[in-house]
C-alpha cells in the first residue's frame, strides 16, 4: 500500500495532467476560432473537444439558422454508432415542427426530450448556444459509463465551448453580411459608373450661351437626370452649334438603384422622342404614354421639365411635368422670375395634357434648372434651403457678372455651407446653368465694291 504522501502526489500529478490537457483542448478550439474562415471546420471540433474535456462517451451539436430553422448541414457529433443514430433522428425533424414551438426554451425542451428518448438510460448534460439573446443551438455531452458524474468544472468547460461556438456563429453571420455588402457595393459602383456615363460628361457648345451642369447624388446611384440633346444630331460643326437643342431636367421619385434604372429607361425614351421634332407639350405627352406601364409597375413617378432653345432667335420653348420651375435672371430688369407651365407628373395619368410656353432670352440673362434636392437640403436646425434662398443667392451671384460655371460653383457652395461641410445631402441635387453671352456677336456684313 502506497504511503499517503505518495498517493497525494499521484493525485496532484493526475489533476495537473488533466488540467494541462483541458487547457490544450480549449486553446486548440480558441486557435481554430481565430484561424478558420470555414464555419463547418470549426463546428466539427466542438463535439470532439466537448467530450474529451469531460471524458464523456460522446457529444452532439445542434445548430439553427438565424430564422429558427434546423441547420441540418451543420449537425455535428462524435464518431460512434449512437451519435450516428442521433444525427439521423434529428435530421428528420421538420422545420414546421420546430418553428411551431414558441420561444427558445420550448425548442430546447423538445430537443432535450428527443435526445433523451434516443439515448435511453444515459447521463446527459445540455446547454444552449446563445447569440444576441437568441438561441442558435444546443450542445449535448453524454455518457453511460458507470461512476461517471458531472462536476461543476465539467459544466463550466462545456458552457465555455458553447460560448465559443456562439462567437463562431456570430462571426460567420458578420462575415456573410460583409460579403453581401461587398457584392452590393460592387453592384452600386457598376450602376454609378453606368449612370455617370449616361449623364453628359461635359456641356455641349451652343452658340451664344455659356453652360455648366452638375449632379450630386445622395447615394452612389441617384434618380436625378439632366440632358442636352441636339434635335438634329446629324448636323456637325458650326451648324450643330447653331441648331436647336433640347435642355432637360428630371427627377425620379426615390433614390438608389431603382430610381437610377428608371432614369436610364426614360432617358432612352426621351432621346428617341426628341428626334420627332415635335413641340415640348407633345414630347411630354408621348413620353408619358410610353412610360405609363413601366412606371405603374414600379409604383414611381417622374417630374420633368423639357425645353428647347434656338440660338439663332434665342427663343426658349418649354413644358413642365410637375418639376421645380427653373429660375430666370433677367439682366435688364435685375430680377428673378420662374418659368412654369401646367402639367401632371409623368406616369400619373395615361392621357395627361401638357401646355407649352415660350420666352425670348436677352443678353446677360441666366437660366437655372434644378431638382428638389437643392431646395429641400436641410440645415443644422432642420430648416430647408427653400426656393427663396435659392432666388436670393442666384440674384446676388448674377449681379456680379459671374459666368455659368462660377454661378454653379457658388450656388453649390452656399448649399454646402447651409447643410454643413460634415453632413451628407439627404436627396440627389442637380443644377444646370445657362447664361446668354452679354454681347451677342452678329455676322459681319459683306461690303460691296464702290462703283467706279
Amino acid at each position: 500500500m502506497l504511503p499517503a504522501s505518495e498517493s497525494l502526489r499521484q493525485l496532484l500529478d493526475s489533476l495537473s495532467k488533466e488540467q494541462r490537457r483541458n487547457q490544450e483542448l480549449l486553446a486548440s478550439l480558441g486557435f481554430a476560432l481565430r484561424s478558420f474562415t470555414n464555419l463547418a471546420r470549426f463546428l466539427e471540433l466542438v463535439p470532439l473537444v466537448s467530450s474529451r474535456l469531460v471524458e464523456a462517451e460522446g457529444a452532439l451539436l445542434v445548430v439553427f439558422h438565424a430564422d429558427g430553422r434546423l441547420w441540418r448541414e451543420q449537425l455535428q457529433a462524435t464518431g460512434s454508432e449512437r451519435c450516428a443514430e442521433l444525427l439521423r433522428q434529428l435530421a428528420a425533424l421538420s422545420d414546421h415542427q420546430i418553428l411551431s414551438l414558441e420561444g427558445g426554451e420550448a425548442v430546447a425542451r423538445h430537443l432535450d426530450q428527443r435526445v433523451a428518448w434516443i439515448l435511453g438510460e444515459t447521463q446527459v448534460f445540455a446547454t444552449s448556444v446563445v447569440c444576441r439573446s437568441g438561441q442558435r443551438g444546443r450542445l449535448y455531452v453524454f455518457s453511460s459509463r458507470l461512476g461517471f458524474g458531472w462536476s461543476e468544472v465539467h459544466r463550466r468547460h462545456v458552457q465555455l465551448v458553447a460560448d465559443l461556438t456562439a462567437v463562431a456563429l456570430e462571426n460567420d453571420a458578420l462575415l456573410q453580411s460583409m460579403r453581401r455588402h461587398e457584392r452590393l457595393d460592387r453592384q452600386l459602383s457598376t450602376g454609378a459608373e453606368i449612370q455617370a456615363q449616361l449623364l453628359p460628361d461635359r456641356c455641349p457648345v451652343i452658340e451664344g450661351v455659356d453652360l455648366a451642369a452638375r449632379c450630386r447624388p445622395a447615394f452612389e446611384v441617384g434618380g436625378d437626370y439632366y440632358d442636352f440633346i441636339p434635335t438634329r444630331p446629324q448636323l456637325g460643326g458650326k451648324r450643330r452649334e447653331q441648331g436647336r437643342w433640347a435642355l432637360v431636367m428630371g427627377d425620379v421619385m426615390g433614390k438608389g438603384v431603382p430610381a437610377g434604372l428608371l432614369m436610364t429607361l426614360l432617358r432612352g425614351m426621351l432621346r428617341a422622342e426628341v428626334l420627332s421634332g415635335h413641340g415640348p407639350e407633345r414630347i411630354l405627352h408621348d413620353l408619358n404614354a410610353m412610360a405609363q406601364e413601366d412606371l405603374a409597375h414600379s409604383h414611381r413617378f417622374v417630374t420633368l421639365f423639357y425645353s428647347d432653345y434656338d440660338p439663332r432667335t434665342r427663343l426658349l420653348r418649354y413644358a413642365n411635368a410637375a418639376h421645380n420651375p427653373p429660375l430666370i435672371w433677367r439682366r435688364q430688369l435685375a430680377r428673378v422670375d420662374r418659368l412654369d407651365a401646367a402639367g401632371l407628373l409623368i406616369g400619373l395619368q395615361a392621357e395627361a395634357e401638357f401646355i407649352s410656353q415660350e420666352v425670348v432670352l436677352e443678353p446677360g440673362d441666366v437660366l437655372l434648372y434644378y431638382t428638389d434636392g437643392v431646395t429641400e437640403a436641410t440645415g443644422f436646425s432642420g430648416e430647408r434651403f427653400e426656393e427663396h434662398r435659392l432666388i436670393n443667392a442666384l440674384s446676388t451671384i448674377c449681379r456680379s457678372g459671374a459666368g455659368a460655371q462660377e454661378i454653379l460653383e457658388q450656388l453649390f457652395g452656399r448649399i454646402d455651407r447651409f447643410v454643413g461641410s460634415d453632413r451628407q445631402l439627404e436627396d440627389d441635387a442637380s443644377m444646370v446653368v445657362l447664361k446668354v453671352h452679354d454681347a451677342v456677336m452678329l455676322p459681319p456684313l459683306v461690303s460691296s465694291p464702290m462703283p467706279s
